[in-house]
């Protein structure tokens, strides 16, 4: 057996790697000791020495770990703000608690960061995330003032200024520099990046993450969101407005002079671990700052506080696009009629001061009779083919054989009875827009935040009556009992409908209307189990009202024997003479059918 030979080249690759590793081991620590001796003379040289003596060393600008944290508050909010960085570490809103009963925290640690970013004239980048700003505390009238000031080197200086007046979520917000040209290198743009991390506030994380999201104003007008992606993002230009909403509550930072362009961006914590329970959405904006003469000059403001439709319209800044009444006519029936009706039936100060539970039956109540004129013509037709159904059965079994001459038969009886199927089509698309806005009213109506009814605690979230050990994909981990009781309602409705049309043979080409009626509830049953519960409550009051409608109209309304004589009449009148047109349609009719039949002879 031949002896195993040392291989050379191996040992000596070996010895150089080591060689390599070593040397890199013995500079990363003459350089972590040089760094060391470089920050201690930092330090020594900002504490004795003056702006104009360190000349153009900006690194020798004061930065520390920590800053003083400064209290300014007024009678809605309470404001921390680091003077490290001049940032907002915290911001408690008094007037509100979460779902558990704890303080409601628009920004809280570690979870907010603004900064701006920009280059110096000897090719370096400094953020005041990392300056140390001194504060001045003063009074505008009965408004509260707040300067942080920092120093850059060369005598240039930046200021952060606070202004909060007593009664106020919005926040006066200015950035101002001085002699920055010495400093920064004015031909690039500065860069403010400003991020948020969103935490739970509501008992139903999947609703309020899905009402969770970046809207933003652009172009001297225009409004736009991010949507709902696992992340998402969206560029534009001339930004006025940067909204992060976190379903009720919002973080807005709006701006007198646009931001010439910016990349905003959102990322869905919650989808990407489903179970964590307090995390929502991340939220990161980069936007870009001009200079003016070679410095900056901002007036902006921040709003911390509701998203309360009837708060942000009072700004006339377009803040009411904030929330989500819907888009075009949607939007319209929101903001023109179903929001005033409601704060009539239900605003304590500026209206009738209604219960919120009873507000919603009696704006259920209101909607349908608006509606019922429209929708009359429907429920007529509807319950004249209960009267028709037996007559509909005997053609049905008659023609079995032939689906063309089945239908034209069918049309027949109900055109003559004046129950066309079709005329009741126009008056169910007409509703549409109602059914719509208030899909979009209830989850994001603020009013109806933790406001009970019955057995609901929460009127903007679902109406648990019992937990589950598990949780059940698309329903949830709980179930609720007004999406049951939506559901069972508008089971009964389709039943006294649908179920009425539902021809003994299904015609081919044609939906399975049996299917549809018993997907309709199970549908509402599943989709409406994490909803807020006040939409619910609407829904099933809705079926029932329309429910009553019926009834009313089938044995007060119709006289069964009327209708029945009416389709005798008809069927005892000679036929009239067909017209050219109606010949030629009835000849083509007939060859289609011809050949249908040819076709199931050939099979």
């Amino acid at each position: 057996m031949e002896e195993k030979k040392t291989d050379w080249k191996s040992m000596l690759g070996l010895a150089i790697i080591f060689a390599i590793v070593a040397f890199m081991l013995f500079r990363n620590q003459e350089e972590k000791k040089q760094v060391e001796e470089s920050i201690s003379a930092t330090e020594i040289a900002a504490e004795t020495s003056s702006p104009a003596a360190v000349q153009n060393d900006v690194a020798a600008t004061p930065v520390a770990s920590k800053g003083e944290v400064i209290e300014f508050n007024n009678n809605l909010i309470d404001f921390k703000i680091n003077t490290k960085g001049a940032l907002i570490n915290e911001a408690l809103l008094k007037s509100f608690k979460t779902y558990d009963s704890l303080p409601v925290y628009l920004v809280k640690g570690g979870d907010h960061q603004f900064d701006l970013e920009f280059m110096t004239k000897d090719g370096r980048k400094l953020h005041t995330e990392d300056l140390i700003f001194t504060p001045t505390t003063s009074q505008n009238g009965k408004n509260k003032v707040l300067s942080l000031k920092t120093d850059v080197g060369n005598g240039g200086s930046i200021e952060f200024r606070y202004e909060l007046k007593p009664d106020d979520y919005m926040m006066d917000f200015n950035i101002r520099s001085e002699g920055l040209a010495q400093v920064a290198n004015t031909s690039e743009e500065v860069a403010l990046n400003w991020v948020l991390q969103g935490y739970r506030r509501s008992k139903g994380m999947d609703n309020e993450s899905r009402y969770t999201e970046v809207k933003f104003e652009y172009d001297d007008g225009s409004d736009d969101y991010t949507g709902q992606g696992e992340t998402a993002e969206e560029e534009a230009e001339n930004i006025t407005y940067i909204a992060y909403k976190q379903h009720f509550f919002s973080s807005i930072l709006l701006t007198d002079t646009p931001f010439k362009s910016g990349l905003i961006e959102s990322f869905n914590n919650y989808s990407a671990n489903d179970e964590q329970n307090v995390l929502t959405k991340k939220f990161t904006s980069k936007v870009q700052l001009e200079y003016n003469g070679g410095e900056l000059a901002y007036n902006m403001d921040w709003y911390f506080g509701p998203t309360d439709y009837d708060i942000l319209v009072t700004y006339d800044r377009n803040l009411d696009e904030v929330v989500d009444l819907g888009w075009g006519i949607f939007g319209f029936v929101n903001e023109w009629a179903i929001r005033p009706l409601f704060s009539f039936l239900s605003d304590p100060l500026n209206g009738l001061g209604i219960p919120y539970g009873i507000a919603i039956i009696l704006l259920t109540i209101c909607v349908r009779l608006v509606l019922s004129p429209i929708l009359y013509k429907s429920y007529l037709t509807q319950a004249k083919m209960k009267i028709l159904r037996p007559e509909l059965n005997k053609i049905a079994e008659k023609h079995k054989d032939n689906a063309m001459k089945k239908q034209q038969e069918s049309m027949k009886v109900q055109n003559e009875a004046g129950a066309s199927p079709l005329s009741g089509c126009l008056p169910a698309l007409l509703q549409m827009p109602v059914f719509f806005a208030l899909f979009k009213f209830f989850p994001t109506a603020f009013e109806l935040r933790q406001k009970s009814f019955l057995w609901a605690d929460d009127l903007s979230s679902y109406d648990e009556i019992f937990a589950l050990p598990f949780k059940v994909p698309f329903y949830g981990d709980h179930v609720s009992l007004f999406p049951i009781l939506a559901s069972i309602s508008i089971f009964f409705y389709m039943q006294m409908t649908t179920g009425q049309n539902m021809q003994a043979a299904q015609q081919p080409g044609m939906p399975n209307m049996k299917f549809i009626m018993y997907l309709s509830p199970v549908f509402m049953l599943v989709f409406f189990n994490n909803y807020a519960s006040g939409l619910s409550l609407y829904y099933f009051v809705s079926n029932l009202i329309t429910i009553g409608i019926m009834l009313v109209i089938k044995h007060v309304i119709i006289d069964k024997d009327k209708v029945l004589a009416k389709i005798e009449k008809a069927k005892a009148k000679p036929k009239k003479k067909k017209g050219r047109f109606a010949s030629k349609m009835s000849s083509i009719m007939e060859q289609a059918q011809v050949q249908q039949e040819e076709k199931k002879k050939l099979k």
